[in-house]
């Protein structure tokens, strides 16, 4: 199972970027658990400086703004 981590204060966007994922996942056929992170220091810590931010499997792959679907799918998938 791949884990995907939101970062973000909970916005719109955040909300949005989860929903994101979680159809990517479903399209590729892919089993994901998606946590939302919300709390400031966490998000800090991961190197995200702008909002939403992604991360898979430990990895950050995006920060700020909502992702492009096509780019989405290539880091679940990678």
């Amino acid at each position: 199972m791949t884990t995907v981590k939101v970062y973000g204060p909970g916005c719109k966007r955040c909300e949005t970027t989860a929903e994101m994922v979680r159809e990517a996942a479903a399209k590729l056929g892919l089993e994901v658990e998606v946590e939302k992170v919300t709390d400031p220091k966490s998000i800090a810590m991961a190197g995200v400086m702008s909002t939403p931010g992604i991360s898979i499997d430990g990895k950050l792959v995006h920060a700020g703004g909502l992702p492009d679907k096509t780019k989405l799918e290539g880091w679940l998938s990678a």
